[in-house]
């Protein structure tokens, strides 16, 4: 029970001032779980990182089901996803009745401002020992500087980590003159899902939406944006200016930004929809990540996994680090981000241990400051 308490008291805090994005969420992870609290060893969180991106759904939300699973089994895993996404969906779901009622968004901009340099910040500093640790051949090195490229010109992220791994396993075949390595390499992915009945008609059209939506997105919110766009907007359920409310809803609160759909389920059908909605958009990651994460160990003893993992694991790396560019040069503009900036690069570089949660609000409150010059 002590185990639970701790991961509840871990992703309660982590979903409450999670700012930034999955880069962001999973930084914060890193330096909670691996550096202060040492559940896991750094390879291990890279695994654990690298297999997640081979997976639908949000990353970060499923890095915490994974970080629970690992710490407390199957209750671990309910309880970390469930603290994680819960902080956010009931900010998200007071923000979607406030917005129902009065048909506008408060003004948070001037703290957005000055959160979104430190989190880059952060992320940097966390992935600084990862990509050490993922960067164990000249091969390796090689494969990240390309996957890098790919993600700065717009390959699909999925494309460069899978690429990434066959590419790795094609070099380990050629450099120990062995011949298909690929016949044994099948039992990879699993993504099948049976849909779930509701009894109210409405509420089933809307929890299978999400549901698939949840089943089969790779990416980031401009990605669910998409799909959210094609699902609701196309097809008459929502406006797009209520689906640009809620992505951006999800974007200046903490926590997951699918919880974006907490918003619109509620602009569908009050509670009763935000409850649906926002059931049907996490359970496949719960699903999946339950089926994957005993695997991840034993991908890891295996030689040929093995190799095909710290290929992932790399890629995953020089996505967030393509992330952090793309944040950087639409953030940081001006005097004033670069100033956020540098001073949260030299809080987090400078002071090891302080707590990131501190950095976010230094940057709100600098952000905000900063605003009247």
């Amino acid at each position: 029970m002590t185990k639970l308490v701790e991961i509840a008291k871990l992703f309660l805090k982590l979903g409450t001032i999670g700012f930034g994005g999955p880069a962001a969420h999973i930084a914060m992870m890193q330096d909670e779980v691996v550096k202060k609290r040492k559940w896991m060893d750094e390879q291990h969180f890279l695994d654990l990182i690298g297999a997640t991106n081979l997976i639908p759904g949000p990353n970060s939300t499923e890095m915490a089901i994974h970080i629970g699973h690992e710490r407390a089994g199957w209750k671990g895993l309910i309880v970390a996803g469930l603290c994680f996404i819960l902080p956010a969906v009931i900010i998200t779901g007071i923000f979607a009745v406030l917005y129902k009622e009065y048909g506008q968004l408060p003004q948070a901009q001037p703290f957005i401002y000055g959160i979104k340099p430190a989190i880059i910040a952060i992320i940097l500093a966390a992935i600084y020992p990862l990509a050490k640790r993922s960067l164990k051949t000249v091969e390796l090195g090689f494969i990240g500087v390309i996957a890098l490229i790919l993600c700065l010109v717009g390959i699909n992220e999925i494309y460069v980590m899978f690429g990434a791994g066959f590419v790795s396993l094609a070099m380990t075949a050629i450099r120990n003159n062995k011949g298909d390595v690929t016949k044994s390499f099948f039992p990879l992915v699993l993504l099948q899902l049976s849909n779930t009945g509701f009894i109210n008609a409405r509420n089933l059209s809307t929890f299978l939406i999400f549901l698939k939506i949840g089943a089969i997105l790779y990416g980031s919110g401009y990605v669910l944006f998409a799909f959210l766009d094609t699902e609701l907007v196309a097809t008459g359920i929502i406006s797009r200016q209520q689906l640009i409310d809620a992505i951006a809803v999800g974007q200046f609160t903490p926590g997951p930004v699918f919880s974006a759909v907490t918003f619109i389920g509620y602009q569908i059908n009050n509670f009763t929809g935000a409850i649906i909605a926002t059931i049907g958009i996490f359970l496949p990651s719960f699903l999946f990540v339950a089926l994957l994460n005993p695997l991840v160990r034993k991908m890891r003893n295996s030689k040929l996994f093995s190799v095909f993992l710290d290929a992932v694991n790399v890629a995953s790396i020089a996505i967030i680090v393509a992330i952090c560019y793309q944040m950087g040069k639409d953030t940081i503009s001006d005097w004033r981000t670069i100033a956020i900036a540098v001073t949260s690069l030299a809080a987090v570089f400078g002071f090891k241990k302080i707590n990131s949660a501190f950095v976010v609000l230094g940057g709100a409150g600098l952000g905000y400051l900063l605003s009247f010059l």
